[in-house]
């Protein structure tokens, strides 16, 4: 008896485990700020679109040498692009990341970016 409650949670869990990784944005990415400062806003937008999506960060700060996991929803847009956002105002944009490809984006302070 004990036995098949093991079982049972266990293939709860493994389930759980499943659909979760299921309803994972094949997109999602880990962001990683190596630009030399701090960044207070982050706006991702499928490239080719006039307008800044809203700040990823929210009320945080990307502090230089931190990373943040970026999620998205279910979805297959390859290129996207990216705004770092200072405490100055000042930005640096980075533009058509296969984010489909692409599983690591490090944002470097001369303007370019690393992609893993």
């Amino acid at each position: 008896m004990r036995h098949s409650k093991l079982l049972a949670a266990l293939s709860v869990i493994f389930i759980f485990a499943f659909v979760s990784m299921a309803l994972a944005g094949a997109q999602d990415f880990i962001l990683v700020n190596n630009t030399g400062a701090d960044i207070y806003v982050v706006n991702i937008s499928p490239s080719g679109v006039n307008d800044w999506e809203e700040d990823i960060l929210g009320r945080d700060v990307l502090e230089n040498g931190e990373s943040v996991t970026v999620t998205f929803g279910l979805g297959n847009t390859a290129l996207w692009d990216i705004q770092a956002v200072f405490q100055d105002g000042s930005s640096i944009s980075w533009y058509e990341i296969n984010l489909l490809e692409v599983s690591k984006v490090t944002l470097l302070g001369d303007g370019t970016a690393t992609l893993q």
